[in-house]
Protein backbone atom coordinates (compact mmCIF):
# COMPACT_ATOMS: atom_id res chain seq x y z
CA UNK A 1 0.00 0.00 0.00
CA UNK A 2 2.82 2.37 0.79
CA UNK A 3 6.59 2.24 0.83
CA UNK A 4 9.46 4.49 1.67
CA UNK A 5 8.64 8.18 1.96
CA UNK A 6 9.01 10.37 -1.07
CA UNK A 7 11.35 13.33 -0.90
CA UNK A 8 9.33 16.24 -2.22
CA UNK A 9 9.49 19.99 -1.61
CA UNK A 10 7.07 21.42 0.93
CA UNK A 11 6.42 24.99 2.05
CA UNK A 12 7.69 25.53 5.58
CA UNK A 13 6.16 28.13 7.84
CA UNK A 14 7.68 28.85 11.27
CA UNK A 15 5.14 28.17 14.00
CA UNK A 16 3.30 31.42 14.73
CA UNK A 17 3.80 32.95 18.14
CA UNK A 18 0.90 32.01 20.43
CA UNK A 19 -1.72 34.71 20.86
CA UNK A 20 -2.52 33.99 24.48
CA UNK A 21 -4.19 37.33 25.33
CA UNK A 22 -6.62 36.92 22.42
CA UNK A 23 -7.47 33.31 23.17
CA UNK A 24 -10.79 32.60 24.85
CA UNK A 25 -11.41 29.65 27.20
CA UNK A 26 -13.49 26.94 25.57
CA UNK A 27 -15.69 26.60 28.65
CA UNK A 28 -17.60 23.46 29.56
CA UNK A 29 -17.72 20.78 26.86
CA UNK A 30 -21.03 18.92 27.05
CA UNK A 31 -21.04 15.46 25.49
CA UNK A 32 -23.73 13.90 23.36
CA UNK A 33 -22.74 10.23 23.50
CA UNK A 34 -23.20 8.25 20.30
CA UNK A 35 -23.33 4.47 19.77
CA UNK A 36 -20.04 4.33 17.90
CA UNK A 37 -16.59 5.82 17.59
CA UNK A 38 -15.32 8.77 15.61
CA UNK A 39 -18.22 11.16 14.88
CA UNK A 40 -15.83 13.05 12.61
CA UNK A 41 -18.17 15.81 11.43
CA UNK A 42 -21.50 17.31 12.44
CA UNK A 43 -24.37 18.82 10.48
CA UNK A 44 -27.43 20.61 11.86
CA UNK A 45 -30.61 20.40 9.75
CA UNK A 46 -33.62 22.00 11.42
CA UNK A 47 -33.81 20.57 14.93
CA UNK A 48 -31.74 17.49 14.16
CA UNK A 49 -28.01 16.79 14.28
CA UNK A 50 -26.32 14.37 11.88
CA UNK A 51 -22.97 12.63 12.14
CA UNK A 52 -21.17 9.57 10.75
CA UNK A 53 -19.18 7.00 12.73
CA UNK A 54 -16.33 4.71 11.81
CA UNK A 55 -18.42 1.59 11.06
CA UNK A 56 -20.27 3.43 8.26
CA UNK A 57 -23.51 4.39 10.00
CA UNK A 58 -25.04 7.85 9.60
CA UNK A 59 -26.76 8.88 12.85
CA UNK A 60 -29.46 11.48 13.48
CA UNK A 61 -29.77 13.00 16.96
CA UNK A 62 -32.05 15.48 18.65
CA UNK A 63 -30.05 18.55 19.62
CA UNK A 64 -30.07 17.42 23.24
CA UNK A 65 -28.86 13.95 22.23
CA UNK A 66 -31.77 12.17 23.95
CA UNK A 67 -32.92 10.42 20.81
CA UNK A 68 -30.61 8.78 18.28
CA UNK A 69 -31.70 7.08 15.04
CA UNK A 70 -29.64 5.24 12.44
CA UNK A 71 -30.45 6.89 9.12
CA UNK A 72 -28.27 4.82 6.78
CA UNK A 73 -25.12 2.74 6.47
CA UNK A 74 -22.62 3.66 3.77
CA UNK A 75 -20.59 0.47 4.31
CA UNK A 76 -17.57 2.76 4.32
CA UNK A 77 -16.12 5.51 6.49
CA UNK A 78 -18.25 8.70 6.39
CA UNK A 79 -16.35 11.92 7.09
CA UNK A 80 -17.70 15.34 6.05
CA UNK A 81 -21.46 16.01 5.88
CA UNK A 82 -23.18 18.92 4.13
CA UNK A 83 -26.78 19.85 3.36
CA UNK A 84 -27.85 19.59 -0.29
CA UNK A 85 -30.43 22.09 -1.63
CA UNK A 86 -33.15 19.44 -2.18
CA UNK A 87 -33.03 18.18 1.43
CA UNK A 88 -30.57 15.36 0.88
CA UNK A 89 -27.16 15.21 2.56
CA UNK A 90 -23.77 15.13 0.84
CA UNK A 91 -21.52 12.53 2.46
CA UNK A 92 -17.77 12.45 1.88
CA UNK A 93 -16.84 8.82 2.49
CA UNK A 94 -13.17 7.87 2.64
CA UNK A 95 -13.91 4.36 1.34
CA UNK A 96 -16.90 4.94 -0.94
CA UNK A 97 -16.36 8.37 -2.46
CA UNK A 98 -18.75 11.31 -2.86
CA UNK A 99 -22.28 10.25 -1.90
CA UNK A 100 -25.75 11.76 -1.70
CA UNK A 101 -28.04 10.50 1.08
CA UNK A 102 -31.84 10.75 1.35
CA UNK A 103 -32.24 10.86 5.15
CA UNK A 104 -35.92 9.99 4.96
CA UNK A 105 -35.60 6.84 2.88
CA UNK A 106 -32.01 5.98 3.78
CA UNK A 107 -31.21 5.68 0.06
CA UNK A 108 -27.63 6.45 -1.00
CA UNK A 109 -26.59 7.66 -4.46
CA UNK A 110 -22.95 7.54 -5.49
CA UNK A 111 -21.91 10.68 -7.32
CA UNK A 112 -18.17 9.99 -7.63
CA UNK A 113 -17.04 6.50 -6.57
CA UNK A 114 -13.69 6.04 -4.94
CA UNK A 115 -11.09 5.46 -7.66
CA UNK A 116 -12.88 7.42 -10.38
CA UNK A 117 -11.04 10.61 -11.33
CA UNK A 118 -8.30 9.35 -9.01
CA UNK A 119 -10.44 9.93 -5.90
CA UNK A 120 -8.81 8.29 -2.87
CA UNK A 121 -9.89 10.00 0.38
CA UNK A 122 -13.04 12.07 -0.14
CA UNK A 123 -12.88 14.20 2.99
CA UNK A 124 -15.06 17.33 3.17
CA UNK A 125 -17.33 19.40 0.96
CA UNK A 126 -19.23 22.65 0.48
CA UNK A 127 -22.40 23.00 -1.58
CA UNK A 128 -23.53 25.87 -3.81
CA UNK A 129 -27.17 26.94 -4.20
CA UNK A 130 -27.40 25.30 -7.65
CA UNK A 131 -26.20 21.93 -6.29
CA UNK A 132 -22.56 22.24 -7.35
CA UNK A 133 -20.34 20.44 -4.83
CA UNK A 134 -16.78 21.45 -4.00
CA UNK A 135 -14.93 18.60 -2.28
CA UNK A 136 -11.46 17.61 -1.15
CA UNK A 137 -9.37 14.55 -1.99
CA UNK A 138 -6.79 14.47 0.78
CA UNK A 139 -3.94 12.45 -0.74
CA UNK A 140 -3.09 10.17 -3.62
CA UNK A 141 -0.63 8.19 -1.50
CA UNK A 142 -2.45 6.83 1.55
CA UNK A 143 -5.73 5.48 2.82
CA UNK A 144 -7.40 7.12 5.81
CA UNK A 145 -6.07 4.65 8.37
CA UNK A 146 -2.53 5.74 7.46
CA UNK A 147 -3.22 9.47 7.15
CA UNK A 148 -0.27 10.30 9.43
CA UNK A 149 1.96 8.90 6.68
CA UNK A 150 0.99 11.79 4.44
CA UNK A 151 1.76 14.31 7.17
CA UNK A 152 5.20 12.74 7.60
CA UNK A 153 5.87 12.48 3.89
CA UNK A 154 4.41 15.87 2.90
CA UNK A 155 3.36 14.25 -0.37
CA UNK A 156 1.58 17.33 -1.73
CA UNK A 157 -0.87 15.15 -3.67
CA UNK A 158 -4.14 16.53 -2.26
CA UNK A 159 -6.73 18.15 -4.50
CA UNK A 160 -9.80 20.38 -4.52
CA UNK A 161 -12.45 19.20 -6.99
CA UNK A 162 -15.83 20.38 -8.25
CA UNK A 163 -18.80 18.15 -9.08
CA UNK A 164 -21.44 19.76 -11.30
CA UNK A 165 -25.10 18.62 -11.24
CA UNK A 166 -24.63 17.33 -14.76
CA UNK A 167 -22.03 14.87 -13.45
CA UNK A 168 -18.84 16.57 -14.64
CA UNK A 169 -15.86 16.55 -12.26
CA UNK A 170 -13.16 19.22 -12.49
CA UNK A 171 -9.88 19.51 -10.57
CA UNK A 172 -9.65 23.10 -9.35
CA UNK A 173 -6.44 22.86 -7.29
CA UNK A 174 -3.81 20.17 -6.91
CA UNK A 175 -0.47 19.87 -5.13
CA UNK A 176 -2.20 20.43 -1.77
CA UNK A 177 -0.73 19.13 1.49
CA UNK A 178 -3.46 16.83 2.82
CA UNK A 179 -6.50 18.69 1.49
CA UNK A 180 -9.15 18.65 4.18
CA UNK A 181 -11.97 21.04 5.13
CA UNK A 182 -13.87 22.96 2.45
CA UNK A 183 -16.07 26.06 2.85
CA UNK A 184 -17.88 28.31 0.40
CA UNK A 185 -18.38 32.05 0.86
CA UNK A 186 -22.09 32.89 1.34
CA UNK A 187 -22.08 34.87 -1.91
CA UNK A 188 -20.21 31.99 -3.60
CA UNK A 189 -17.44 34.33 -4.73
CA UNK A 190 -14.71 32.03 -3.37
CA UNK A 191 -14.08 28.61 -1.91
CA UNK A 192 -11.60 27.83 0.89
CA UNK A 193 -9.78 24.53 1.41
CA UNK A 194 -7.69 23.57 4.44
CA UNK A 195 -4.20 22.16 3.92
CA UNK A 196 -3.62 20.16 7.08
CA UNK A 197 -0.02 19.32 6.19
CA UNK A 198 1.05 22.94 5.73
CA UNK A 199 -1.12 24.52 8.48
CA UNK A 200 -2.93 26.89 6.18
CA UNK A 201 -6.16 27.73 4.39
CA UNK A 202 -6.14 28.39 0.65
CA UNK A 203 -8.77 30.57 -1.00
CA UNK A 204 -9.68 30.14 -4.65
CA UNK A 205 -11.71 32.89 -6.28
CA UNK A 206 -14.70 31.69 -8.28
CA UNK A 207 -16.07 35.01 -9.57
CA UNK A 208 -14.82 38.50 -10.31
CA UNK A 209 -11.55 39.70 -11.87
CA UNK A 210 -9.47 37.19 -9.86
CA UNK A 211 -11.55 34.14 -10.76
CA UNK A 212 -9.33 31.05 -10.95
CA UNK A 213 -6.58 32.55 -8.78
CA UNK A 214 -5.67 31.16 -5.37
CA UNK A 215 -3.99 32.65 -2.29
CA UNK A 216 -3.42 32.18 1.43
CA UNK A 217 -6.59 32.92 3.41
CA UNK A 218 -5.94 34.40 6.84
CA UNK A 219 -2.70 33.70 8.70
CA UNK A 220 -0.69 30.50 8.78
CA UNK A 221 -2.19 28.48 11.63
CA UNK A 222 -0.61 27.30 14.90
CA UNK A 223 -2.36 23.93 14.61
CA UNK A 224 -3.49 21.27 12.15
CA UNK A 225 -6.71 22.52 10.51
CA UNK A 226 -9.38 19.93 9.77
CA UNK A 227 -12.98 20.49 8.65
CA UNK A 228 -14.36 23.94 7.84
CA UNK A 229 -17.88 25.34 7.88
CA UNK A 230 -19.65 28.68 7.55
CA UNK A 231 -21.97 29.21 10.52
CA UNK A 232 -25.30 30.90 10.90
CA UNK A 233 -23.21 33.77 12.30
CA UNK A 234 -21.59 34.23 8.88
CA UNK A 235 -18.14 33.29 10.17
CA UNK A 236 -15.82 30.65 8.75
CA UNK A 237 -15.15 28.10 11.50
CA UNK A 238 -12.02 25.95 11.63
CA UNK A 239 -11.71 22.70 13.56
CA UNK A 240 -8.19 22.74 15.01
CA UNK A 241 -7.31 19.09 15.54
CA UNK A 242 -3.93 19.26 17.27
CA UNK A 243 -0.95 21.47 17.97
CA UNK A 244 1.82 21.58 15.41
CA UNK A 245 4.47 18.89 15.96
CA UNK A 246 8.18 19.71 16.15
CA UNK A 247 9.18 16.46 14.46
CA UNK A 248 6.91 17.14 11.50
CA UNK A 249 8.10 20.76 11.35
CA UNK A 250 11.64 19.49 10.93
CA UNK A 251 10.72 17.09 8.14
CA UNK A 252 9.78 20.07 6.01
CA UNK A 253 13.39 21.32 6.18
CA UNK A 254 15.25 18.04 6.74
CA UNK A 255 13.83 15.47 4.31
CA UNK A 256 16.15 12.73 5.63
CA UNK A 257 14.24 12.91 8.93
CA UNK A 258 11.10 11.65 7.15
CA UNK A 259 12.80 8.32 6.60
CA UNK A 260 13.77 8.09 10.28
CA UNK A 261 10.24 8.83 11.52
CA UNK A 262 8.76 6.55 8.87
CA UNK A 263 10.87 3.66 10.15
CA UNK A 264 9.31 3.93 13.61
CA UNK A 265 6.33 1.69 14.47
CA UNK A 266 3.08 3.53 13.77
CA UNK A 267 2.34 3.56 17.52
CA UNK A 268 5.33 5.91 17.89
CA UNK A 269 4.23 8.35 15.18
CA UNK A 270 3.17 11.82 16.45
CA UNK A 271 -0.22 11.72 18.22
CA UNK A 272 -2.91 14.38 18.61
CA UNK A 273 -2.89 16.52 21.74
CA UNK A 274 -5.74 16.31 24.24
CA UNK A 275 -7.03 19.76 23.42
CA UNK A 276 -10.31 21.28 22.26
CA UNK A 277 -9.75 24.13 19.80
CA UNK A 278 -11.97 25.98 17.35
CA UNK A 279 -11.23 29.25 15.57
CA UNK A 280 -13.57 31.54 13.62
CA UNK A 281 -12.53 33.94 10.89
CA UNK A 282 -14.39 36.80 9.30
CA UNK A 283 -14.67 36.48 5.55
CA UNK A 284 -11.88 39.07 5.37
CA UNK A 285 -9.60 36.51 7.07
CA UNK A 286 -9.40 38.21 10.48
CA UNK A 287 -9.71 36.13 13.67
CA UNK A 288 -13.01 36.72 15.49
CA UNK A 289 -13.04 33.81 17.97
CA UNK A 290 -10.16 31.64 19.18
CA UNK A 291 -11.61 29.12 21.63
CA UNK A 292 -9.15 26.82 23.38
CA UNK A 293 -9.16 24.34 26.24
CA UNK A 294 -7.91 20.94 27.37
CA UNK A 295 -9.94 17.81 28.00
CA UNK A 296 -8.83 14.24 28.68
CA UNK A 297 -12.11 12.70 27.49
CA UNK A 298 -12.96 14.73 24.38
CA UNK A 299 -10.21 15.90 22.05
CA UNK A 300 -8.95 15.97 18.44
CA UNK A 301 -11.67 18.27 17.10
CA UNK A 302 -12.15 17.38 13.44
CA UNK A 303 -15.53 19.00 12.76
CA UNK A 304 -17.13 22.25 13.91
CA UNK A 305 -20.63 23.55 13.24
CA UNK A 306 -22.05 26.80 14.66
CA UNK A 307 -25.80 26.83 15.20
CA UNK A 308 -27.88 29.20 17.30
CA UNK A 309 -25.04 30.27 19.58
CA UNK A 310 -23.61 26.78 20.11
CA UNK A 311 -20.74 24.88 18.57
CA UNK A 312 -21.23 21.20 17.75
CA UNK A 313 -17.83 19.52 17.59
CA UNK A 314 -16.88 16.28 15.87
CA UNK A 315 -13.91 14.11 16.80
CA UNK A 316 -12.09 11.36 14.95
CA UNK A 317 -11.30 9.50 18.19
CA UNK A 318 -14.16 10.19 20.63
CA UNK A 319 -17.46 8.38 21.24
CA UNK A 320 -19.36 11.66 21.61
CA UNK A 321 -20.18 14.95 19.93
CA UNK A 322 -18.95 17.92 21.94
CA UNK A 323 -21.19 20.94 22.49
CA UNK A 324 -20.06 24.32 23.81
CA UNK A 325 -21.78 27.69 24.21
CA UNK A 326 -20.24 30.60 22.38
CA UNK A 327 -19.11 33.50 24.56
CA UNK A 328 -21.52 36.39 24.41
Amino acid sequence: MFGRPRISPVPWHPSPAPKGPDRQPIGEVRRLRVPGTGPEDTLVVGDRLYTGVEDGRILRLTLDGHRIDVVADTSGRPLGLEAYPDGRIVVCDAERGLLLLDPGAGAIQTLVPRGRHGLRICNNSAVAADGTIYFSDSTQRFDLEHYTGDLIEHSGTGRLLRWSPGGDVTVLLDGLHFANGVALAPDESFVVVAQTGSYELTRMWLTGPRAGQSELFGDVLPAFPDNLSVGTDGLLWIAMASLRKTALELTARLPWLRTAIWALPEALHPKPDRIVWARALALSGEVVHDLFGTDDDFFMVTGVREHDGCLYLGSLVSDAIGVIDLPT
